[in-house]
């Protein structure tokens, strides 16, 4: 190479950084590998035309794509099963990383695997030792990448040891197919029965972070609770998904006369059910204090939600640049403790952060 074609850009690269592009990062669990305070969940990103079921088409989702860059928004979170089992989601992306192969460096790119895919007999689901890595080869092809950062287990399987599965994660491993490992949608005994086989075999495999429902008007999903506590104490990373409670806690759901077709919770059926009792008296005193401290009601609720012992990056999804850019300024946030206890007064203990 001439010396005149090397990248000047890259001279004065940092020691080492906690951040990039504006964006702070943090530990991932008790590993090394760092990801976005704010991430993107990519579940809506597919193509709508082929009926799919997804709500962001392929156009829309690149210059999400190009702008989760320039905001230091890298964490991206995708499944195999999004969109109808179709595998849109990872194949939008891959397209993107065949176009930009320069950000792949920069991305922590977060996949799953669990779900009836690619097939329709019992060996293509759950976590049998076949299923695992054929899935894995699947999405690698869809992604077009040599390898994923970050590999959930989207549910727990209660057919298939755990020794099998977790000896199927360490093989990719091994291979430099699979970097980390995680787990979606798991209570805190089935967590307690991975870390068991972890630490009594010689399996070196670690779940370093664990993907569950969490917003702060809900707290935790009723059928998974305690698991937020559980992380805290072991050094597991909390990764919530849907952290904005399906779009209500953003300004488009304040005035209900507004909404309508193209509403997800309208389109979805469970706007009443959603908006019930007490739930709309707390989104607007929620958006009360967000406004009077110059933030969007979405940023005031991710922002609550990173001062929570043992919560890990926050993945909402974006429709537009716009949702983007408000979901990742909460990332820069650090609310004041007087601010914390005003949220909390609202929301209640469920989801109040220890001091």
């Amino acid at each position: 190479m001439n010396y005149r074609e090397i990248r000047t850009d890259l001279y004065n690269v940092p020691w080492t950084t906690d951040e990039f592009n504006g964006m702070p990062y943090r530990l991932l669990g008790r590993s090394g590998l760092r990801a976005s305070n704010v991430g993107l969940g990519t579940w809506k990103i597919g193509y709508p035309e082929t009926g799919d079921g997804s709500r962001v088409d392929a156009k829309t989702a690149f210059r999400i794509f190009d702008r989760a860059i320039e905001l230091g928004v890298t964490f991206w979170d995708t499944a195999n099963r999004y969109n109808g089992a179709s595998g849109n989601s990872e194949r939008v992306i891959g397209t993107w990383l065949k176009r930009n192969p320069d950000q792949r460096r920069n991305i922590v790119l977060a996949t799953k695997v669990f779900g009836g895919m690619d097939g329709r007999t019992p060996n293509h689901s759950r976590l049998s030792r076949g299923n695992i890595l054929d899935s894995v080869y699947a999405s690698l092809e869809r992604l077009q990448v040599d390898h994923i950062d970050l590999l959930y287990f989207h549910a727990f399987d209660p057919d298939t040891p755990v020794e099998e599965s977790l000896a199927a994660v360490e093989d990719l491993v091994s291979r430099d197919l699979v970097r980390y490992f995680g787990v979606s949608n798991f209570t805190v005994d089935q967590l307690s029965i991975y870390r068991a086989v972890e630490a009594s075999s010689s399996i070196r495999c670690r779940v370093i972070a664990v993907q569950n429902q969490f917003d702060i008007l809900h707290g935790e999903s009723a059928s998974h609770p305690g698991v937020l506590a559980y992380a805290a104490r072991t050094g597991i990373s909390f990764v919530a998904w849907s952290p904005l409670a399906r779009g209500l806690l953003t300004e488009r759901y304040l005035d209900l006369s507004k909404v309508g077709p193209g509403d997800r919770l309208y389109d979805e059926g469970t706007l009443e059910r959603d908006t019930s009792g007490d739930v709309m008296e707390k989104v607007r005193r929620l958006a009360d204090l967000a406004h009077r401290w110059g933030l969007e009601l979405s940023q005031l609720a991710l922002a609550y939600m990173l001062a929570l012992p043992g919560m890990g990056p926050v993945i909402p999804s974006a429709s537009s640049v716009q949702q983007l850019e408000s979901n990742a300024a909460a990332g820069r946030i650090t609310l004041t403790l007087e601010q914390r206890s005003q949220v909390e007064a609202i929301v209640g203990e469920t989801s109040a952060p220890q001091r």
